[in-house]
């Protein structure tokens, strides 16, 4: 393939099937768009590969493809890429929607074919995703089931609460032990799932490795650890630890403009959600149980500082040991890191 040919595809992906675009740019003239769809199969992406093979494109690093992160339905084409040997970047949607300006309409189609241009216009910056490692997409998928089946106990307990003041008893306890049959069944699954996700973390050593390392920091414990392990992939990326307070939404960024808007300093809404409360739920522990986290949150309080306020800035330190745990690989040792 002749060196100065460079394609570019932009993929759309929905549940049932994906919308890919295609610009080949040779000799730094960008040719026409072809689009097409697939389904979103094994027999798909065969079908996907030969109109790839028409078009003549490199499987190589010369082929950048870009997708949105979708949680679950990108992940057949991120394995086709890495086996092809084709540079992937999954990016968020919402900074690839942001990054098309003010658009009007939109289709499966069209938002391919956008994904497809900022792919060649942001060429330069993209950063190749990670290879897709079928171990830690267990583990999220395992965290994942975990938290919806946690949901679905409260969901019913809080039902329960609810009737009780209001039923018949003899048809309440009718309900209860139905409920409570569902209730002990869930738990159990619950359970299950726990043991898949610690026989996990037990045989990999490399995340058996930084698992041990972040159950040393303060208010870290066992499903935050494996949580971050899950949502970082392992700490691949090397991120720091700003970024991950930030993916956390514990980092409080200015709001003001001119003089007519001068607004307190405040965290971003676009976070992980559930990391942010496993955060918090650390933050209300090391508040109770380290004399270095207490000292600190009584003296913020003495200074007139607002009690959320004070515990976000907790969450933040926390992030901000758990990168520096990994990256240094040295535990977390009376405020210091120090070697094992």
């Amino acid at each position: 393939m002749n060196a100065s040919s460079n394609f570019f595809i932009g993929i759309d992906v929905s549940k049932p099937f994906f919308d890919a675009s295609l610009m080949a740019v040779i000799d730094h003239q960008k040719q026409s768009i072809e689009t097409a769809r697939f389904d979103n199969t094994a027999d798909g992406l065969k079908a996907f590969a030969k109109w790839l093979k028409s078009f003549k494109v490199s499987m190589d690093q010369n082929t950048l493809v870009v997708i949105e992160n979708t949680g679950i339905y990108h992940r057949l084409i991120w394995s086709f890429c890495n086996k092809k040997g084709l540079s992937l970047h999954i990016g968020n949607a919402a900074h690839i929607k942001w990054s098309f300006g003010i658009a009007r309409g939109k289709n499966d189609k069209i938002d391919s074919i956008r994904i497809c241009k900022y792919a060649c216009k942001e060429a330069d910056t993209l950063k190749a995703s990670a290879v897709l490692n079928p171990v830690l997409m267990q583990l999220k998928d395992f965290m994942t089931s975990r938290t919806r089946l946690l949901s679905q106990i409260n969901s019913n307990k809080q039902y329960i609460k609810e009737l009780k003041n209001i039923n018949d008893p003899t048809v309440q306890k009718v309900i209860e032990q139905a409920h409570r049959t569902a209730i002990e069944g869930i738990a159990q699954s619950i359970k299950d799932i726990e043991a898949l996700i610690n026989k996990i973390i037990a045989e990999n050593i490399e995340l058996k490795h930084n698992y041990d390392l972040l159950i040393t920091v303060p208010g870290i414990g066992h499903l935050t650890a494996v949580y971050l392990i899950s949502c970082t992939t392992n700490f691949s990326a090397k991120i720091t630890g700003k970024q991950l307070a930030c993916y956390a939404g514990v980092v409080p960024f200015e709001h003001s403009s001119g003089i007519s808007i001068k607004g307190r300093n405040r965290v971003h809404h676009m976070a992980n959600k559930e990391l942010k409360k496993l955060f918090h739920l650390s933050a209300l522990t090391v508040i109770q149980y380290y004399p270095e986290f207490r000292t600190y949150y009584n003296r913020k309080k003495e200074e007139g500082k607002h009690p959320m306020s004070i515990l976000n800035a907790i969450r933040n330190k926390i992030a901000l040991r758990v990168v520096a745990v990994v990256n240094h690989q040295k535990p977390y040792v009376n405020n210091q890191l120090i070697a094992a």
